[in-house]
């Protein structure tokens, strides 16, 4: 598997026990957006090793200035805030230069972390960034990440994680539906529910 070529991802490599699979859905050339669910602050760093790649991520703007080493992590991955109260204006037009530059943007379509799969109501600037420039997203579900920096363990562990990507969704798929954003967003949580829906982490209940 390739990594990261930077020291994040040489540390991540090495000390997470990492399971990937699905990589063989990530396009090859050309802009997606990888849109997975969200667990832990560490979970943008797992994905984009990975991608293998360079991801740019749209992050809460709350969640600057908070920490020097976040602050500093975000920083080095070229996060791009965006504002949970005011119109997100300013993210979205960096995001569509993001993908029109031929690359990859990251996007959590929850929201923010979530205790529970399906607890957080899905978000759908992920499939308007898609319509808008026809890039697919790549769905990708995260297992594992609770056990560190999450809301149901707040402390910094090594747990074991395991990615699985999915097969991209094409906007153009999608424009003859009556809601293409809400069907194209329904496909993901579709996705995602194949290896979730049955999963909790670990020191929940449901």
């Amino acid at each position: 598997m390739r990594v990261v070529r930077h020291p994040i991802g040489w540390l991540a490599a090495a000390l997470f026990d990492i399971e990937i699979t699905g990589r063989s859905y990530l396009p090859e050339r050309g802009p997606y957006i990888v849109t997975a669910n969200h667990l832990s602050l560490i979970d943008p760093i797992l994905v984009t090793l990975a991608v293998g790649a360079q991801v740019r991520y749209l992050a809460l703007d709350e969640l600057f200035g908070k920490a020097r080493i976040l602050d500093a992590m975000m920083d080095y991955f070229g996060s791009i805030p965006i504002s949970r109260v005011r119109p997100p204006l300013g993210a979205i037009k960096e995001g569509l230069a993001v993908l029109e530059s031929g690359a990859r943007l990251g996007v959590f379509p929850e929201g923010g972390r979530a205790m529970l799969w399906g607890e957080r109501p899905i978000k759908r600037g992920a499939a308007w960034l898609a319509v808008a420039t026809g890039a697919p997203i790549v769905p990708c579900s995260i297992t594992g990440t609770e056990g560190m920096l999450s809301m149901v363990e707040p402390a910094v562990r090594l747990p074991a994680v395991r990615l699985s990507f999915h097969p991209p969704l094409f906007p153009e798929t999608y424009l003859e539906r009556v809601d293409p954003l809400g069907a194209m967003m329904d496909d993901w949580k579709e996705a995602l529910d194949m290896d979730l829906v049955h999963w909790q982490p670990a020191g929940t209940t449901r």
